[in-house]
């Protein structure tokens, strides 16, 4: 039937479009609307600025997922822009928490590792799960990539996370949870990037043929 169809000039509708795939999105959504509060009132809790840190983008990964939502119906022009709006949003996450790490490396702050761990492995446990829902989309467009991105990432900062309780833990210091704080703003920024060059093509005008 379908090979009929085709063969008759029809297309299939793009994967962006996919019921399946709005449902992820749908529940990527929820996921981290919640662990956002979570990591929020445990980074507070703790003094942690690597899970202060994992919180923000918890809550910015909703929204981007919110926006997702939004453009799923559009043409790819709106979601490239939603992708170079999102672009934006992960490099001043980056920038927010690069600029928090080096104002606790000033102030001396110890964080409580048992917190930082309990509540990274929780973390990872979500994010774990999201990226794997959606790993068949990770080579979409712009807007799909940067989804993608953004639950690659955080799996990897929410390792990161349990790796600096350890070190707090073991060394009595905060500077472990700085550098891993450090590190997650610069993978923003690094993420942050591809996004938005490739925004930025999918942007640009289609030569007309001749």
């Amino acid at each position: 039937m379908s090979d009929s169809c085709c063969s008759h000039g029809c297309t299939a509708p793009p994967a962006s479009q996919s019921p399946r795939y709005r449902r992820v999105l749908w529940v990527a959504l929820i996921i981290n609307a919640v662990m956002f509060g979570i990591e929020l009132a445990g980074g507070l809790r703790a003094g942690s600025v690597s899970l202060l840190a994992d919180a923000v983008d918890f809550f910015g990964d909703a929204a981007n997922y919110g926006i997702s939502l939004l453009v799923l119906g559009m043409a790819l022009t709106w979601r490239a822009r939603a992708a170079l709006f999102k672009g934006l949003t992960m490099g001043a996450f980056g920038v927010f928490v690069l600029g928090r790490a080096a104002w606790s490396a000033a102030a001396g702050t110890v964080p409580e590792p048992v917190t930082m761990g309990a509540i990274g492995a929780l973390a990872l446990l979500a994010n774990v799960s999201v990226a794997a829902m959606l790993y068949a989309w990770r080579e979409g467009d712009a807007n799909m990539r940067s989804v993608w991105l953004c639950s690659r990432n955080d799996a990897i900062g929410n390792v990161a996370v349990m790796a600096a309780a350890l070190g707090v833990f073991g060394t009595g210091s905060g500077w472990p949870d700085l550098a891993v704080a450090a590190v997650m703003g610069v993978l923003a920024l690094t993420a942050a990037r591809s996004v938005i060059q490739q925004a930025r093509a999918e942007l640009r005008p289609v030569p007309a043929q001749a």
